[in-house]
């Protein structure tokens, strides 16, 4: 495999240009520019939400203990609560969230401020903006131009359906936001780190087995040959990320591939050791609190789904990952579509309202009478952020990078396991799920938009035109979304 990370703009021979308009400006302004837009674009929307699973978590912190209160009044309704129990088999007042704790932790500053009355909603709007700029400091770190760097950063913040999530907030969306942020650290990290030792001259071609054994025999001599530190701190911010999706773990492959360290060993070890860290405490708050290293509320939470929407497609004999959901699953990953002239608005969890009723004139944002409306139970990827086909001249040409490949691999990996999983994220705009996702596909992004910016005369038009469109759907997406209040 070859050694080098990407191949930039002064490897396609294209002679440069005089510089642009924006190589002027510093990065740190065009950073908080867009940090600012984010902001004013998450908030916008708004609406109210309930489910705040996370502020009660972040509570029961910091009170000293694991369970919330439940059911009580205020969260009384809350689904995805594992209910303890007395030895009689009665509610005792409290339970335990099945999800992984980093959102509460991220949590806990504020609500020892404001409590119960938490905004979780402004936190999120708040760390979606963050995350945008992390993702202009992220790609900044590939030599892609400035243009094409920006067309990307937006594309992730306004043309992803990572809009819907930083802006709706409430439990299942706000894991994606804290998710992502330390994720995205990590691949800069990775990244920035792979950069500082190709230009130290210490990243020649490598030869896997050989290297394996040459690192194995310097690390006989000297354990802390094969730690680099570097590597180890974008390893510990990867498994920090594990602890707010689960699903994050099998990007592993990118780390493996990319940063720094010199060979695959000791970035393999290097991040391994760092992801170890947090991942490791994850499980052992999982057995102090419940006994087993994975938590028995998954199971539960399935089967009550399971039975109680019978029309999700949900089988209770299959496991909560089964190879047997990926075709249906799949199709609503790639190929769901919105309700075009639908007779009825989406029900989501409550019955379906008629619509239409004596009228034939149908509008964009007309809840009596819609043109088309989001698909409750998801929409496919490349509909709803049709920039992503960007990616598609650099996975497919010959000569891949190890870029290219980890992030590829970590792409498949991620994927396969949320395909595999029962449920895709309902209520939902488009597939949430891609979120997990978004870090590494971002950098096929950036790649495949550089090369065809600067091979072809109307590259970068094309690439604003993919962009634009899926800002366009995902702003159509984000609007109905609080219309009908999911």
């Amino acid at each position: 495999m070859e050694g080098r990370v990407a191949q930039g703009r002064a490897s396609t021979g294209v002679p440069r240009s005089d510089p642009h308009w924006l190589d002027l400006l510093p990065s740190a302004l065009i950073g908080a520019a867009l940090v600012a837009a984010a902001l004013a674009a998450y908030w916008l929307p708004g609406s109210v939400r309930y489910y705040n699973h996370f502020v009660w978590q972040a509570l029961a912190f910091l009170d000293g203990r694991a369970a919330i209160t439940w059911p009580v009044p205020g969260n009384d309704f809350f689904q995805d609560v594992f209910p303890l129990l007395d030895a009689n088999g009665n509610l005792t007042g409290f339970g335990l969230l099945p999800f992984p704790p980093l959102p509460a932790i991220a949590l806990m500053p504020v609500v020892a401020v404001f409590g119960l009355a938490t905004d979780e909603r402004a936190v999120s709007v708040v760390l979606g903006a963050i995350d945008v700029g992390l993702c202009w400091w992220a790609l900044g770190r590939l030599p892609v131009s400035r243009l094409v760097r920006l067309a990307v950063t937006i594309f992730f913040g306004f043309g992803t359906v990572f809009w819907y999530a930083a802006q709706l907030g409430t439990t299942w969306f706000l894991a994606h936001v804290v998710a992502i942020t330390p994720l995205m650290l990590a691949v800069g990290m990775a990244l920035d780190g792979d950069r500082a030792a190709r230009r130290g001259g210490a990243a020649p071609p490598e030869r896997p087995w050989s290297t394996l054994l040459e690192d194995l025999r310097r690390g006989v001599r000297d354990p802390r040959a094969l730690l680099d530190r570097r590597q180890f701190w974008a390893g510990l911010l990867f498994g920090l990320a594990c602890t707010a999706r689960l699903s994050i773990v099998f990007g592993a492959p990118f780390f493996i591939l990319v940063g720094s360290g010199g060979s695959w060993t000791r970035r393999a070890i290097s991040a391994g050791l760092g992801a170890a860290i947090p991942i490791g405490v994850l499980l052992l708050y999982n057995l102090a609190t419940t006994g087993q290293f994975i938590h028995p509320g998954y199971e539960i939470l399935y089967r009550a789904e399971a039975y109680g929407y019978p029309t999700l497609g949900y089988h209770p004999d299959w496991a909560i990952e089964d190879v047997r959901y990926l075709p249906q699953n799949l199709a609503i990953a790639l190929a769901a579509a919105p309700d075009i002239a639908p007779s009825h608005l989406p029900g989501a969890l409550g019955p379906a309202a008629p619509v239409c009723l004596g009228s034939t004139v149908r509008g964009l944002f007309d809840l009596d009478c819609p043109i088309a409306t989001p698909h409750p139970i998801g929409m496919s990827i490349l509909l709803t952020s049709p920039a992503y086909l960007l990616a598609l001249p650099v996975v497919l040409r010959r000569g891949r990078s190890r870029l290219v490949v980890g992030a590829g691999l970590a792409i498949l990996a991620i994927a396969v396991f949320n395909l595999m999983h029962f449920s895709q994220g309902w209520v939902q705009f488009g597939y949430r799920f891609s979120n997990d996702v978004a870090p590494f596909a971002l950098l096929l992004v950036v790649l495949g938009a550089e090369r065809l910016a600067s091979r072809h005369a109307r590259g970068m038009p094309l690439v604003a035109g993919l962009i634009v469109l899926s800002m366009a759907i995902n702003l159509w997406g984000v609007l109905w979304s609080s219309l009908l209040g999911w």
